[in-house]
This record gives structure tokens, sequence and C-alpha cells, in this order.
């Protein structure tokens, strides 16, 4: 049975593809799993930083199981599988804690777009990255060509988009797509999460929202999220609370 798994080790958390006989492709039951995670992770405040892990198999992932979307009419595959996994790559992210993809092998179409919700990347010599959706005619639906257009040069990306063509480790690198390329990834990608775990929770999370809004990553929410977060901590906002409650006039001291 196809899955995504869930593993806590003390404060990092391991979100773990496993479905390695179709080269750990996205299937519909995957989609809702990896949701419910996100929202398990999101809750639990002991939890420093995440990986993203798959199966081993000849792809970290080959991106969406044809079979979940093949026979779609026109508006279910929009409506339901495009927006759908749009929306749940959105939340992986948008996620306040820290994220590390480790490809230890090929990641392709959805695969690459998984990859690409995550804040950084550590690649295998032998990885690649491709957009082999049209290919089979169709287009990449889950941010391969919104999100990735702020993280590949144009060039590069209109290279994998309209010719089909991957690109090596060692060019991910160059271009800054992969953070790291590793003999042994998962090890890489667990030490960073060891050092994430030594730093300022609160600083971390707020360094990553105030970049996310630099780069329009949601940028809405993520300004209106600081700015409360500012106020909470106010007396003005303990004063304005306890005035509600008391039914009375606030006495606001700006500060």
């Amino acid at each position: 049975m196809s899955a995504v798994h869930l593993h806590i080790a003390g404060r990092v958390a391991e979100l773990r593809l496993d479905n390695p006989a179709r080269l750990n492709a996205f299937t519909v039951t995957m989609l809702g799993q990896l949701a419910g995670h996100l929202d398990m992770i999101e809750k639990n405040p002991d939890i420093a930083c995440v990986l993203v892990t798959a199966e081993p198999a000849r792809a970290f992932c080959s991106g969406a199981d044809i079979d979940g979307w093949g026979d779609l009419s026109p508006a279910e595959f929009a409506r339901h599988w495009v927006r759908g996994g749009h929306r749940i790559f959105d939340r992986l992210a948008r996620l306040a804690r820290p994220t590390i993809a480790v490809l230890e092998a090929h990641a392709l179409g959805g695969g690459l777009e998984l990859a690409a919700a995550c804040d950084l990347r550590v690649m295998g010599p032998k990885a690649t990255i491709g957009l082999p959706e049209t290919g089979i005619g169709i287009v990449p639906g889950w941010s391969g060509t919104q999100r990735l257009a702020r993280l590949i040069p144009e060039p590069v990306l209109k290279d994998m988009a309209l010719f089909g063509r991957r690109v090596g480790a060692d060019r991910c690198l160059a271009i800054g797509f992969a953070a790291e390329v590793s003999d042994d990834p998962r090890a890489t990608a667990t030490d960073m999460a060891a050092r994430v775990c030594a730093l300022s929770p609160r600083a971390v999370e707020t360094a990553k929202a105030m970049i996310h809004a630099a780069v329009n990553e949601d940028s809405a929410a993520m300004i209106e999220a600081l700015g409360s977060a500012a106020i909470a901590a106010s007396d003005d906002r303990a004063e304005g609370v306890a005035a509600f409650r008391a039914k009375r006039k606030p006495a606001f001291s700006g500060s």
C-alpha cells in the first residue's frame, strides 16, 4: 500500500514517501496522509526541523501516479487533483519549521515540486530533477511553473519544462537549487537538522517568515502573522483583552 509515513525522533520529524513499486509516485491516499501529517507537525511545538525523504527506489518521487488522475474528467482533474495537490504542497512550503528534502534519487514532476516546496534540498551525486509532464500531454500543476520560477533560472526551467531536459546534481548546486551534493544525502541532511535544533526556534521561524514575505511566498499571510506576533507580546494587547472581559474602557500605554 502506498503511504506517507511520519516519524519523530527528538526534535526532528521525517516525512517519508513509501510507494517504491511506483517509484514513490503520489497517490490520492498519499496526498491525504501528507496533509494530515503537516497538521500534526504544525501543532507540535517540540519539532524544530522536518526532513522529507523516500523509500529507496530509482526515484525520490517520480511525480503523480497516473492511475490517480488518468481517468478523471477535465473538471475533476483541475478542481480536485491539481488544486487539491497544490494546496497541500503550499502547506508544506509555508510550514513554520525549516524543511529539507533529501534527494537520494531522481525527483521528477510532482516529486520535483515536492522538493521545491522545501526550504533546502540535499542531493545525491547521481540524482537528477526534471519536468516530464509535456511528454504525456499535461503541464506541471503543483507549482512547477510558479514556485520553481523563483528557484531556478528561467532558461534552465524552460529547458526542463519545454524541452524535457533533466538537470544533474552538480548543476543544481551551481544554480543554487541544491544546498549540498553529498554521497550520503540523508546523513548530511540529518546533520543540518541537528544544527537547526541548536538555534532559537522563534528566531528561526521568524526569519523564515520574513524571507517568505520577501519572495512573495504567501506574503500577505506572512506579513499579518509577523505583525500579529509582535502585537500579541505587547502590554496593549493584554490591556485590551482584560478591559474587554471586565467590560470597561481600556487604558492603553503604547507599550
